[in-house]
């Protein structure tokens, strides 16, 4: 099922550098478990500077947690995707691949994928800055595409000013496949992101500063009831 405005996509992007001091390795599988345990929909294990012993071994076990996790009902929901590394995606079975500017063209990836060296079911999903490169991205045989930054973040300011809601529009209105929208999105302007048509939010530090489990459950509850 098309995902809609009735069932929106909260889509954690992770990022180990922003789980604090200790073993980042650790914190990072421990916040995925408690994203996936809070009910969130997708989960990026977006991780490029592992090594891809340890990037495997993350993602698998993402995908176990979310297996485990789908025994109550929600496993058709929620989606373990991995950051440009088609062999650790495939590897750990998660249930796609993310790619951005530096990566593969989607186009390359998508055929060898459709040409039985994945499952059916195995997903690409493309970053992209604007509607040009959306449309790329669609015709090539995407997924789904990220669109962003649409708010100010910390993160993306080096890259300009952010797209707004307006672009995000244009995108969404342009588009068949479905687009989350990424960059400063949170549970205070989710909506407006959804109002246009998103098909769902994607963010990092609204999962990642999330002080306990309860905290993380009602916020992702709060975003996956948004309309």
């Amino acid at each position: 099922m098309s995902p809609t405005r009735e069932n929106p996509i909260v889509y954690y992007v992770t990022d180990r550098k922003g789980l604090g001091s200790g073993d980042p390795v650790a914190a990072l599988r421990e916040r995925i478990r408690l994203a996936i345990e809070a009910g969130i929909n997708w989960v990026q294990v977006r991780e490029k500077d592992l090594s891809a012993r340890e990037l495997l071994s993350v993602a698998r076990d993402a995908v176990a947690a979310a297996q485990c996790r789908g025994g109550a009902g929600l496993r058709k929901t929620i989606r373990v995707i991995v950051n440009d590394r088609l062999d650790v995606a495939l590897a750990a079975g998660a249930a796609g691949v993310h790619l951005g500017g530096e990566s593969v063209p989607a186009r390359e990836v998508v055929r060898w994928c459709r040409n039985g060296n994945a499952p059916a079911t195995f997903w690409v999903g493309v970053s992209c800055h604007n509607l040009t490169e959306a449309r790329e991205a669609e015709e090539a045989g995407a997924n789904y595409v990220f669109f962003g930054p649409i708010f100010d973040t910390p993160s993306k300011r080096m890259f300009g000013a952010p797209q707004g809601v307006e672009r995000l529009a244009e995108v969404c209105t342009g588009l068949r496949i479905p687009v989350i929208a990424i960059g400063g999105v949170n549970a205070e302007n989710a909506a407006d992101c959804l109002r246009v048509r998103a098909a769902g939010v994607a963010a990092i530090r609204v999962v990642q500063e999330a002080a306990n489990l309860g905290v993380l459950r009602a916020t992702i509850t709060k975003l996956r009831e948004l309309k």
